[in-house]
C-alpha cells in the first residue's frame, strides 16, 4: 500500500476525530426549567418583571386610550365629515388702507392788538384774536405765517410786539338808541340872559334932532374895562357866555347811515424778548402773526398778562434783585374747575433760591385765574401742564 502523503494523512485524522466525537444526551425542557426555576436570581428577576408588567401596562393603555380620545375622540364628535371648501372671494371697498395721522397740536401765538382782525385761511397757530401775517417791510416771495424778526437766536418765544402792562381802562359806553318818538332834528337855540357889552369910551355917537346941528361923541369913564368889537353899551351879565345855549335832547340822535364805531377796551402788551426769524411774509400792514382766535388762547393771554403785572409788582417791592441774565423756568398743573394752580411740578434756576420764589409767587398769588369753558374742557381735559418761562433783564 503506497504512503499516505502528510496532507491527506492530516484530513483523515481530522475526520476520525469528527467520527468519533459524540455530542452529550439532550434533557427534556422541563427538567431545563426546573434547573432554571431552583436558581434565587432566576426567581427574583422574575417576579421583578410580573410585578411592572403588572403596574405598567394598565398606565399605558390608558395613555394610549387618552392620546387616541385626544386625536379622534369626544371633541371630533358632531362634525361633518372633511370637504375640501370652495374658493370664494369677497370684496370689500375701503377709502384709504393708510391710517390718517393725528393734527399737529395747536401753538400758542401773541398777538399783536394793533393789528386788525383778519381770520387767516390756514393755520394751526391760536391767539387772543384773528389775524393774518403782516409786516411793513415785506419779504419778497415771503410765505411764512410769521413775520420777519431781529432778535436772540434759539429763543423759543412767541411774541412780536413789546410794550409794558397798565391797569386797564373802562370801555366807551355805547350810546343809547334813538329816540323814535320824533325825527331827528337840529334843535332851536334857548334865549339866554345877554352878556354885558362896554364899548369904548368916545365910541358911543349922540346926535340930536335938527339936522343942521351939531353932534358929539360922549366919552364916559365908567370904572370897567371895555368890551372887544363892542359898538354900543349892552346891560347883562358880565359872565354870561357868548353863544346862546342850545337845549339837548334827552337822548343823541344817530344817523344809521353813519353808525358809531365799536366800543373797544384800550390794550397794552408786556414786554417782549424776540426771536430771530428772518423769513417773513409778502403781506404789508402792521406786524402780525397767522392767527385763530380760541376761547383757550384768550384765556392764557389773560393768565399771561396777570403773572407779568404780579411777577412785577414783586420786584417792585423786593429790594435785592437777581443779576441780570437770570432765568427761571416753572412748570405748574393748572385745573378746568376754578382755574386754580394746584401744585408747581417742578422749578429751574441759574439765580438761586431768591429768583424761584419769586416766579412761583408770580404765578400761585392770583391763583385761582376762573374756571374753563366747556370747549377747553373738551380739548384740555380736567387739568393742564404749564412752562413759564422768566428772565431778568435781557438774556
Amino acid at each position: 500500500m503506497p504512503p499516505i502523503p502528510p496532507q491527506r494523512r492530516h484530513i483523515r485524522s481530522q475526520r476520525h476525530r469528527e467520527r468519533r466525537r459524540v455530542a452529550p444526551p439532550a434533557r427534556p425542557a422541563t427538567q431545563q426549567l426546573r434547573l432554571w426555576l431552583a436558581d434565587r436570581s432566576a426567581r427574583r428577576t422574575i417576579g421583578i418583571g410580573l410585578v411592572l408588567t403588572l403596574l405598567l401596562w394598565p398606565v399605558l393603555v390608558w395613555l394610549f386610550t387618552l392620546g387616541m380620545g385626544h386625536l379622534s375622540g369626544s371633541h371630533m364628535a358632531g362634525r361633518q365629515p372633511y370637504e375640501k371648501p370652495k374658493p370664494s372671494f369677497d370684496i370689500e371697498m375701503v377709502d384709504d388702507l393708510t391710517p390718517t395721522p393725528p393734527p399737529p397740536p395747536e401753538r400758542f401765538v401773541e398777538t399783536n392788538p394793533d393789528a386788525p382782525e383778519n381770520t387767516p385761511d390756514k393755520t394751526r397757530n391760536t391767539g387772543a384774536q384773528n389775524q393774518q401775517a403782516a409786516q411793513e417791510v415785506p419779504t419778497p416771495d415771503g410765505k411764512s405765517d410769521t413775520p420777519a424778526l431781529e432778535g436772540k437766536k434759539d429763543m423759543d418765544v412767541t411774541q412780536i410786539v413789546s410794550g409794558r402792562l397798565a391797569p386797564p381802562t373802562p370801555p366807551e359806553s355805547a350810546p343809547p338808541p334813538p329816540s323814535e318818538a320824533a325825527p331827528a332834528q337840529a334843535a332851536a337855540p334857548v334865549p339866554s340872559a345877554p352878556r354885558e357889552q362896554i364899548p369904548l369910551s368916545g365910541d358911543q355917537e349922540i346926535t340930536g334932532e335938527s339936522e343942521t346941528g351939531y353932534g358929539m361923541r360922549k366919552a364916559e369913564d365908567i370904572g370897567k374895562p371895555p368890551t372887544p368889537n363892542a359898538t354900543e353899551h349892552v346891560t347883562g351879565r358880565p359872565d354870561a357866555p357868548d353863544a346862546p345855549i342850545v337845549a339837548q335832547d334827552a337822548q343823541p340822535q344817530i344817523d344809521p347811515r353813519r353808525p358809531q364805531p365799536r366800543p373797544r377796551v384800550n390794550k397794552n402788551v408786556r414786554p417782549a424778548i424776540f426771536a430771530e426769524n428772518k423769513f417773513g411774509t409778502s403781506n404789508i400792514g402792521a406786524i402780525a402773526f397767522d392767527a385763530k382766535w380760541s376761547n383757550y388762547a384768550q384765556y392764557l393771554q389773560r393768565l399771561i398778562d396777570t403773572v407779568q403785572v404780579q411777577w412785577e409788582r414783586i420786584l417792585d417791592n423786593t429790594r435785592t434783585f437777581p443779576p441780570t441774565g437770570t432765568k427761571v423756568t416753572v412748570k405748574f398743573r393748572l385745573e378746568a374747575t376754578k382755574g386754580a394752580v394746584s401744585e408747581i411740578i417742578d422749578t429751574e434756576s441759574n439765580g438761586g433760591s431768591q429768583a424761584e420764589s419769586q416766579c412761583k409767587s408770580a404765578i400761585t398769588d392770583r391763583s385761582p385765574y376762573g374756571a374753563w369753558t366747556e370747549d377747553m374742557v373738551a380739548i384740555l381735559g380736567e387739568s393742564q401742564e404749564l412752562t413759564f418761562t422768566f428772565y431778568y433783564g435781557t438774556p
